[in-house]
């Protein structure tokens, strides 16, 4: 019998046998174009973010405002709002209070900007408690958003008032001595027909993720840097998917 075929088989399997090696040499090749393609993606990645967080935001630079305006009730029923007494002690008859006056991009925001102003003067303090019942919400808005204006802050909350005081309070929303169930479309036609000028691309209500029954978190409302009602941007865009909104009684 001949030992062809046997030599045969062990000629291919030594020709397999040397080409291990260059398939190795390829499998390692493509693993390490490979790694070197994620390292520069991860790379990019890092600078972008480091990029964006190191980004320093100036003063007066930004779009529009969004007048943010929070219903107390919602506050004062928390555990936050429990031991709240300068906004939540009997007899302090809150509903709709300023949460915040936004400087806002068409899509993001500026923050935390630069400023030699770096605390709010007593007399603005005072003289915003009626409508933004919180001393350390006002401080903290300064510096997050207040520093962003352009505006020193004996103007930048004077405007708040101003704006907040153009914007008129739909009658049921005033002091309501029951809890109000109403829905997201209901709130926003409230608004649009108790003030004229008003549009419901005006106004933006955010409740959280909740699709069922929501608590209003904010009621926003978009003016332009001379303080014209205009279009709400990109941030207010997502509104409250909520079916039911419950707005706790005034107390």
């Amino acid at each position: 019998m001949s030992d062809e075929p046997e030599q045969s088989v062990m000629a291919a399997d030594r020709r397999h046998l040397s080409a291990i090696p260059n398939e190795i040499a390829f499998i390692s090749a493509g693993a390490v174009v490979h790694l070197f393609y994620w390292a520069v993606v991860v790379l990019l990645l890092q600078l972008i973010a480091g990029g964006a967080s190191a980004r320093q935001f100036r003063p007066g630079e930004f779009d529009y405002y969004a007048l943010a305006l929070s219903w107390s009730p919602t506050y004062c029923v928390s555990k936050a709002g429990e031991n709240d007494t300068a906004q939540c002690a009997p007899g302090r008859h809150f509903a709709f209070v300023v949460h915040g006056l936004w400087p806002q991009f068409e899509s993001g925001w500026p923050e935390n900007c630069a400023t030699e102003d770096t605390s709010v003067p007593e007399a603005e303090i005072v003289a915003m408690l009626p409508i933004m019942p919180s001393r350390q919400l006002m401080i903290h808005e300064w510096k997050k958003h207040g520093s962003c204006s352009g505006l020193a802050p004996a103007d930048y909350f004077a405007k708040t008032r101003a704006l907040f005081e153009r914007i008129k309070i739909p009658a049921r929303y005033l002091s309501p001595n029951t809890d109000l169930l109403v829905t997201p479309a209901q709130v926003i036609d409230d608004f649009v027909k108790t003030n004229p000028d008003l549009t419901a691309a005006m106004i933006s209500l955010q409740c959280g993720n909740r699709s069922d029954r929501g608590r209003l978190s904010d009621l926003r409302v978009c003016f332009d840097r001379q303080g014209t009602l205009r279009a709400c941007g990109e941030n207010e865009r997502r509104q409250c998917r909520a079916k039911t909104l419950v707005l706790p009684r005034v107390r």
